[in-house]
């Protein structure tokens, strides 16, 4: 077991060192884009000469120095919330519910709070850069006697709220579109190519990012400003310039000076806080070697077969996968020692441990998709009981084509072309009890079925609720599901009818219900952590693929059949996954969000190198595999990859 020392030297002597690092980097990339700030900001295209020479002086003027260092403080922050906040797997919400319950976490109220200060900072520092218009909350105004009095400046309120709403909104958004998630890219770069690679991106997201911000912040200052404008005359007893127009009214918004003002800020602070988290990103996911085996007994727990099946932070075995992907493709040296046998006892202890965690890892996904199609088959069967009374079992859409009534059927049985025949005494409903997607309802079914019974049959009728009874009755005292007692249809019992209201209560239920729910989550969420399943099935696939001509002694051969006999049955799992509605549809891509859309698309990932990596298994050994033992349906699926059929 990985101990928990050594789980802190990890993240005390890599993951904090990198942390570091990248807010290092963020703050020395802070002086050129403050600069690039102070030049757009006090633009004057009729006036270079005055231009050049007034950003200059501003750049070298006190305030700007002072401004400076507290832009340094605000980036520090933002990188210490980066390291305590980040995860590897990221928290998808089922529903919005679930999502309303992670906007209303106490630790995410934290970190909003905190980047409202922080943007306030950020926007008091921008107040100071942009001109004397915004620079002081108070002003010396004439009213209408003539005196002089202290009055309100609106404008320096407003770009002050406005950074509130802005750090406010940041963190909003960076839970909606999982900001914190780190992904690990495919494709293996320098990290200055990767960032060199990002920034138009993050500048272009920052941009557009801030142009909604100041449209929402104006809509929500229109209706509310008048409120902490009244507050602060009331408060610091200062007066209300009536000479010109309050900033809460179509006259006051309508200040293109002031609207480029607001929008080149907020530009400016996401620009900051983006290449904050963009340099964490690609610090983190840097490739970290871990030994395969060491000389030295200190070291022997830093190992890649220690560190692999040990209980560490994700980050550590997300980073150990990737090793393992890495060296498994480029590495002959190393894929040499994961093949050796230790001295003395002659073990393949190496090969054994990592081996072990990958089919441990692909064992686990296999029972969570098949965890999944036993819900969605009991949810499909409340749904059919609980419309037991509807007479009609095929319901028409829009177009007028008839669609049949959604059963469990579509779940558990596989396609028409690659279903075998059933036996007289199986149901069409059960014809592969052995298989792990048949659920335990079903296997409890199986034996009341008899052969005389219609079920006996080849069932391929869309209109199968019509022709004979109800599927399944009703549920019993023990939750399972008794089958029905006779073949002949039996009408419904004017009682057994809800009434209307309670008809309308539970439709008015299911609306809510519909509404609430966010189709495609469950299926992301099953997938949030496949990227370490992506590494286990490349690692797997590629050290097989080279022990056919470097496994000198055979280590490989006596855990084959339970490889290809894992990786057969996720490939049945997650094809079975696929039928399933809305488990197949690509979410769209957002051009302007920071928010990595490549946890929403990872089940297509697995998929693609799941059917990879058996077809790589497959061309490297060829015929040699009709020696492994294995079942009729693995050897059928199998036979379709030698003759790339599949």
């Amino acid at each position: 077991m990985f101990s928990a020392e050594q789980n802190c030297w990890f993240v005390r002597k890599v993951v904090c060192w990198r942390a570091a690092a990248s807010i290092a980097w963020a703050v020395l990339l802070l002086p050129p884009v403050t600069a690039l700030f102070v030049v757009l900001s006090r633009v004057s295209l009729f006036h270079p000469i005055e231009w050049i020479t007034e950003c200059l002086s501003i750049l070298t003027s006190a305030s700007t120095m002072f401004s400076f260092v507290l832009l340094c403080g605000v980036v520090v922050v933002v990188g210490f919330f980066n390291l305590e906040y980040y995860t590897v797997t990221p928290s998808i919400a089922c529903s919005k519910i679930a999502l309303l319950a992670q906007l209303l976490h106490p630790r995410q109220c934290l970190h909003a709070v905190v980047h409202c200060i922080m943007g306030v900072i950020v926007a008091w520092c921008c107040a100071f850069t942009i001109g004397p218009r915004y620079q002081n909350l108070a002003s010396v105004c004439t009213l209408v006697d003539g005196d002089p009095q202290l009055c309100l400046n609106e404008y320096h309120l407003v770009l002050i709220l406005f950074g509130a709403f802005v750090g406010y909104s940041h963190s909003l958004f960076g839970v909606m579109h999982n900001m914190n998630y780190v992904p690990f890219h495919a494709v293996q770069q320098y990290k200055y190519l990767r960032f060199k690679g990002n920034l138009p991106l993050v500048v272009k997201c920052s941009a557009i990012q801030s142009l909604y911000f100041t449209r929402n912040f104006l809509a929500v200052y229109f209706f509310l400003g008048y409120i902490p404008r009244s507050w602060l005359c009331d408060t610091l007893s200062l007066q209300s310039n009536s000479s010109l127009n309050p900033l809460d009214s179509i006259a006051g918004l309508l200040d293109l000076a002031m609207l480029y003002h607001l929008w080149i800020s907020g530009t400016f602070l996401l620009l900051t806080w983006y290449l904050t988290v963009l340099l964490f990103r690609v610090f983190v996911t840097e490739v970290y070697n871990f030994p395969v085996q060491s000389a030295f007994t200190e070291q022997a727990d830093r190992c890649l077969p220690k560190v692999l099946p040990g209980q560490q932070p994700m980050v550590l075995k997300f980073l150990a996968l990737q090793d393992l992907a890495l060296l498994s493709q480029h590495a002959p040296s190393r894929r040499a020692q994961v093949f050796s046998l230790s001295q003395p006892g002659g073990h393949p202890h190496n090969w054994n441990a990592l081996s072990s965690e990958c089919l441990s890892l692909l064992a686990d996904l296999t029972q969570r998709l098949v965890a999944h199609h036993e819900t969605v088959a009991i949810n499909g069967r409340a749904k059919l009981h609980s419309a037991g009374s509807d007479k009609k079992s095929v319901s028409s859409d829009s177009s007028g084509t008839p669609r049949s009534i959604s059963t469990p059927r579509s779940a558990f049985l596989r396609s028409a072309g690659a279903a075998a025949p059933m036996s007289p005494n199986t149901g069409p409903f059960t014809s592969d009890l052995d298989s792990p997607f048949s659920s335990r309802a079903l296997r409890r079914l199986a034996p009341h079925l008899v052969p005389s019974s219609p079920w006996s049959e080849t069932v391929q009728s869309p209109h199968l609720l019509r022709r004979g009874p109800q599927l399944w009755s009703a549920s019993t005292g023990n939750g399972s599901l008794s089958p029905s007692p006779t073949s002949a249809p039996c009408p419904h019992p004017a009682e057994s009818k809800p009434s209307p209201v309670t008809q309308f209560l539970h439709n008015r239920k299911e609306q809510v219900t519909v509404c609430l729910q966010l189709p495609e989550a469950s299926s992301q969420a099953l997938f949030a952590d496949s990227q370490s399943h992506i590494w286990a099935l490349e690692g797997l696939s590629h050290l097989v693929a080279a022990s056919f001509t470097e496994d000198k002694f055979g280590v490989v051969q006596t855990t084959l059949p339970s490889i290809l006999g894992s990786m057969l049955v996720l490939q049945e799992a997650v094809d079975r996954h696929f039928k399933l509605p809305h488990a197949s549809s690509k979410p769209l891509r957002s051009a302007c969000s920071m928010g990595d859309c490549t946890s929403k698309t990872l089940r297509f990932a697995l998929r693609a190198t799941l059917k990879t990596a058996i077809y790589r298994i497959t061309t490297t050994f060829g015929h040699h595999l009709n020696a492994i033992k294995m079942s009729a349906e693995h050897r059928k699926r199998l036979q379709q990859f030698l003759e790339y059929k599949e």
